[in-house]
């Protein structure tokens, strides 16, 4: 009797392991503890803020590229970093950070600060050589203000380690689904965000490619209650001319039960707020997941023990089903 008890039982358990689908491997492997690892480290003291071009966005860099070698996911092109420069007029006239080569052309004829950045930007060939898709979020923070009093390191655990953590456990997710995506999958953390969206604009700017993107998916800010009433609220905005991408998101909440109150909404052509505005004015429909602002928005106190780490994993979640659909469907 116990020995075909055990039978069954083992007959069970080997029946639900190898029934899983693909999907379902990859939604297992994004966890609160994942999550919990990449923002507590990079939202550390020892990071000092990780401004783009300072000691400690360097510090994020060489972070992110160790988690992407560990996954064995390949760089997007011979490395992982993509290297770039912005100037600026000298700062006593306030200007604006520019990459396009002829706005440098012109600063450079004056005095002007120079700023040496990096992209990092991973991919998952797919099938399709020619078709790519893109899920992004800026690595980059506020750095120190040295005449604050009391607390100087702007730490930047929402804005926006929250975002690089849910790309680095959606790499992660398609490594574990085993299953080889119809498109290329580019993984990207953008560096000078914070300083005009400089990573993002850089990219469109240069990259070869630009024109077999399909969509681009882009987080900023997924890790807090706006709403204390509501802590599962979260707003999905997406390209109007892509309502698919809504459907998506609604279809995908009953399917795999993903504890979230979605706030879906169409933008006509979302060129603002995050590095998401780069794609759009190129054309490329996106989707972007942002939890709104709160009172620690771009502030010292914007630390680890505030995220509501179950919305962080559930957001991962819903966006890894969404690359997996652009990555995957032949029309959307």
């Amino acid at each position: 009797m116990k020995k075909s008890l055990l039978l069954s039982l083992l007959i069970l358990f080997s029946f639900s392991v190898f029934s899983q689908t693909p999907i379902d491997k990859a939604l297992r492997s994004i966890t609160i503890q994942a999550a919990q690892s990449h923002i507590n480290f990079l939202a550390h003291d020892e990071l000092e803020g990780r401004e783009a071009g300072f000691h400690g966005g360097r510090i994020a860099r060489e972070y992110i590229i160790s988690r992407l070698t560990e996954l064995n996911i390949t760089p997007l092109d011979s490395a992982y970093v993509q290297h770039f420069e912005a100037f600026r007029v000298d700062n006593q006239k306030k200007g604006k950070w520019q990459v396009d080569s002829d706005s440098i052309d012109l600063i450079q004829k004056s005095t002007h600060q120079k700023l040496a950045m990096s992209n990092i930007l991973a991919c998952i060939y797919g099938k399709k050589k020619d078709e790519y898709v893109i899920v992004g979020a800026h690595y980059d923070h506020l750095g120190i203000d040295p005449y604050l009093h009391g607390d100087k390191i702007y730490n930047g655990a929402d804005d926006n380690a929250s975002g690089v953590s849910a790309v680095l456990q959606i790499a992660k997710a398609f490594v574990e689904s085993g299953v080889q995506p119809q498109r290329t999958v580019v993984f990207a953390f953008w560096d000078g965000e914070e300083k005009g969206l400089l990573g993002s604009k850089y990219f469109v700017q240069n990259y070869s490619h630009l024109s077999q993107v399909k969509g681009y998916l882009n987080f900023d800010m997924i890790g807090r209650n706006n709403k204390p009433e509501q802590p599962q609220h979260v707003v999905c905005f997406y390209t109007e001319s892509h309502p698919t991408f809504g459907r998506w998101l609604e279809i995908d909440l009953i399917k795999y039960n993903l504890d979230l109150e979605p706030e879906i909404r169409p933008w006509d052509k979302p060129i603002g707020g995050s590095d998401n505005g780069p794609f759009a004015l190129h054309n490329i429909p996106i989707i972007w997941y942002h939890t709104d602002g709160h009172p620690d928005y771009h502030k010292p106190t914007d630390h680890s023990e505030h995220i509501n780490w179950e919305k962080v994993v559930e957001i991962t979640k819903a966006s890894f089903l969404n690359m997996w659909r652009m990555a995957n469907e032949d029309i959307f």
